[in-house]
């Protein structure tokens, strides 16, 4: 029985050519766009659990409302880990992780530096919480003396090439000398945890011993069978018995005064498999990824098969006049309805396991393609795993079952006496028509309605990073070049920005490392002077800057001065942006008067500065968040260097720099970048999204356009007769045409007016995320609309003409 199925199935598939192809490369492209999103969905909630203890193992933050603070903190205070291990026997082991920026590092013998960036200060217990296999060393002994280190993989053949590195030496930034003592294998993308490098503890320079602080990522594994949720109840035991004492020693308030105050301090646990997608903490050590985007995708990938399903349905019950007799004659003969649903399920299941194959070709084409969009690492093996191999295997019987199912039932029900008589009656409804066209109807209003969200949602993302883009900053991020690591040339930094500010083509140079695009970061606790209770601090950005600053970064003062050498009391004077100024008495009554900042939670070191002008407000962090208080302080910081060029060869210009560079510093690695380059980088997951967007909205309406165009090949047929009448008539070709179309436009405005209310309830949801946002005007409805109806007009009409200019006679022949 079934081979008899599987040969007819092969014969009627052969005998419509056309149809076929436009089923099995439209489900080919709907299943090719599914996998490729189940791949990145997969690889985004695949993220940490690699871990053999991940189920067990949770990272501490620090939920925090104090002095201008308010939010969930990824870091906590250095003594809290040590401390849980310590005092509750349901906690296995902790460790903790210290970030410490971007490192020089060169191997002994060579005067070569190599700048890192994923170097981790960490405990000896690393190894214990995390699954970060040695391939040499011991992983109990590696970490647990000063001087020792452990490097990746990549990071051994980066320095040593193919010589074993075990018990050799490398230098950090020509002061700090350590000896590796193991080689990790490469920790996987899939984690939010990126190191090259992990240094012992031992050596970390910021380990305070305040609990006051936040300064460390820490994690702990429980025990198996302890109840996380019991377990969190302790930590607030532990703020009480530590951090309130610590609390009243520096500020003379208890806890309960504290919180009264309407403040807040208390650590909270979160598990590690959730830190990439659900954490909104701030200060993560890698940039996080959004549940969100995982939800939004995994529905355009439903939506999408849908849509292919959907054209699959709609052109099997379109074509039900070229299959009436032959149901009509299999009945008679003695075929019953069980077995013509099995020929026509064999038929959709062919379909399905041949643009099955197509679909795996078209994903092996596209991977690198979509890997270079979404920023991922997928690998084409990953499909060779048991539980991929799994779903490709059920994928096409389910996705057969779902596009067959309909089409089997409606065939095999025609009742042979009346489509024998030439009489189409639909078992459904029991009318004469030749197709259920209301569910026919609502499946291409549903194609096209999934098509105009998609257009809504691309157009509007589109618009926000536009408009982030062009947005007023308060500062020129154009033609600014930032040389990083100046702090190697010591003493001889600001010899080279006078040396480089000579060369003609650049305007200024700062030597500060305080950008307003991702880099250095410092919160420091500023009180008005005479005021010292924690009712009156307040935690402030707080940037070290020369003389230059303001000039080079292109900021513009609202009343005061800027620094000036001229004046040597400005060692002790403070610029604020506008939002800080209001916190200390407003911009105009705020220039001369003096605060006091406190350099460590116990409030006893401390300095006092003189306001002289206030900055314009200038966005230094993500358009997501609104504009927070800064100063600027009159601080040596010699890591990076600044300067502002003017429209030249900037390629040359950057030739000659590096010249001076070599000049200055011989052996050390040029390394720069431009403003507006790192400017992109805080919103390229949002540029990634917008570019993924475009292209499944691109192919959604592609697959929808080849049900479209299916559809009115058949109805163009099935009105061949009509149209020959009607020409004889002397009707005319754009009457026709307009006869045709007119029917598949009404469904499509039908689409936009269901679409466009669910279109901007998606889409302002997601523009909540920004401080700084668009509105969404009608305009983007009505291009979006305009757009599904100029496709749907161009795909309807071809056929339309086709059969409008058709011979009358032909079509009248057999009349």
């Amino acid at each position: 029985m079934f081979r008899n199925y599987l040969k007819i199935a092969l014969r009627t598939l052969r005998k419509q050519r056309g149809l076929t192809f436009i089923n099995i490369f439209g489900l080919a492209l709907g299943m090719a766009c599914c996998l490729l999103i189940m791949l990145y969905v997969a690889d985004e909630l695949s993220y940490d659990r690699f871990h053999t203890k991940a189920d067990r193992t949770y990272r501490l933050s620090l939920d925090v409302k104090f002095t201008g603070i308010d939010g969930q903190m990824a870091t906590v205070s250095d003594p809290l880990g040590p401390t849980l291990k310590q005092d509750y026997p349901q906690v296995e082991q902790f460790t903790r992780l210290h970030p410490r920026g971007n490192w020089q590092v060169k191997r002994a013998g060579t005067t070569m530096n190599i700048r890192e960036q994923n170097i981790l200060f960490a405990d000896s217990t690393v190894f214990d919480v995390f699954t970060l296999p040695l391939i040499a060393g011991d992983p109990r002994r590696a970490l647990n003396r000063a001087n020792t280190l452990v490097i990746s993989e990549t990071a051994a053949r980066r320095h040593f090439g193919n010589a074993d590195p075990m018990g050799k030496t490398l230098t950090l930034d020509n002061r700090m000398t350590f000896t590796i003592t193991g080689v990790m294998r490469d920790i996987p993308p899939n984690s939010h945890v990126k190191a090259d490098f992990l240094a012992t503890m031992l050596n970390d320079e910021y380990n305070w011993g305040q609990w006051l602080a936040n300064n460390h990522y820490t994690y702990i594994v429980l025990k198996e069978g302890t109840d996380p949720a019991t377990f969190a109840k302790n930590l607030d035991v532990v703020t009480e018995k530590y951090v309130g004492p610590q609390l009243l020693g520096a500020m003379g308030i208890s806890l309960v005064r504290f919180r009264q105050a309407g403040n807040r301090f208390r650590n909270i646990m979160m598990p590690i498999t959730d830190i990439h997608l659900r954490s909104k903490h701030q200060g993560e050590l890698t940039p996080p990824g959004d549940i969100q985007y995982v939800y939004i995708f995994s529905a355009v990938a439903l939506f999408i098969l849908f849509i292919a399903c959907i054209n699959f349905m709609n052109l099997a019950t379109a074509r039900s006049a070229g299959r009436a007799r032959e149901v009509g004659v299999r009945k008679v003969l003695g075929s019953e309805r069980g077995q013509l649903m099995g020929q026509f399920m064999a038929e959709s299941m062919l379909t399905t396991i041949l643009a099955m194959g197509l679909a795996l070709i078209l994903v092996g084409m596209s991977l690198p393609l979509f890997n270079n969009l979404a920023a991922k690492q997928i690998d084409l093996n990953q499909l060779l795993r048991p539980q991929w191999l799994a779903i490709l295997a059920f994928f096409p019987l389910l996705v057969g079952l779902l596009a067959g199912v309909y089409p089997a039932f409606f065939l095999s029900g025609f009742r042979p006496i009346q489509v024998l008589k030439g009489k189409m009656i639909n078992p459904v409804r029991g009318r004469g028509q030749l197709g259920d066209l209301s569910l026919r109807s609502g499946l291409v209003v549903f194609q096209f309605m999934m098509s105009v969200i998609l257009i809504v949602g691309t157009l509007v993302i589109y618009r926000q990073i536009t408009y982030i883009q062009n947005k007023n900053l308060g500062f020129r991020r154009d033609q600014v070049l930032i040389i990083n690591d100046t702090y190697v040339l010591g003493k001889s930094t600001d010899a080279f920005r006078q040396e480089v500010l000579r060369l003609p083509g650049v305007v200024s140079g700062s030597v500060s490392s305080f950008l307003p695009v991702p880099s250095n970061r410092s919160n420091t606790l500023f009180f008005p002077e005479g005021q010292v209770d924690q009712s009156k601090g307040v935690s402030i950005q707080n940037w070290n800057v020369d003389h230059e600053y303001i000039k080079t970064m292109g900021m513009q003062m609202v009343v005061g001065r800027d620094f000036a050498r001229s004046f040597g009391s400005d060692s002790s004077a403070i610029l604020l942006n506008e939002t800080a100024a209001k916190i200390f008495g407003g911009v105009k009554n705020v220039l001369g008067k003096r605060i006091v900042k406190f350099n460590d939670p116990s409030l006893k070191n401390f300095r006092r500065y003189t306001v002289i002008g206030v900055v314009k407000n200038f966005h230094y962090e993500s358009l997501r968040k609104e504009i927070g208080a800064l100063c600027l302080e009159l601080t040596p910081d010699h890591n990076a260097t600044t300067f502002r060029l003017r429209n030249a060869d900037v390629p040359k210009l950057v030739g000659l720099i590096e010249s001076k560079w070599k000049q200055m510093a011989p052996g050390q690695p040029f390394n720069y970048n431009f403003m507006d380059e790192s400017f992109d980088q805080t919103y390229r997951a949002e540029q990634r999204i917008g570019t993924l967007a475009l292209t499944f909205a691109v192919l959604a309406i592609l697959i929808a356009c080849l049900g479209l165009f299916g559809l009115a090949t058949f109805t163009a047929e099935q009105r061949t007769k009509e149209i020959g009448i009607r020409k004889v008539l002397g009707a005319s070709v754009a009457s026709i045409v307009t006869l045709l179309s007119k029917d598949f436009l009404k469904l499509v405005l039908v689409a936009i007016v269901i679409a466009s209310p669910v279109a901007w309830y998606a889409m302002h949801r997601w523009l909540a995320d920004f401080a700084y946002r668009i509105e969404i005007e009608w305009w983007v409805f009505a291009l979006a609309g305009m757009l599904a109806v100029g496709i749907a007009l161009l795909t309807v009409s071809f056929q339309s003409i086709k059969a409008a200019v058709a011979n009358p006679v032909k079509s009248l022949r057999s009349e």
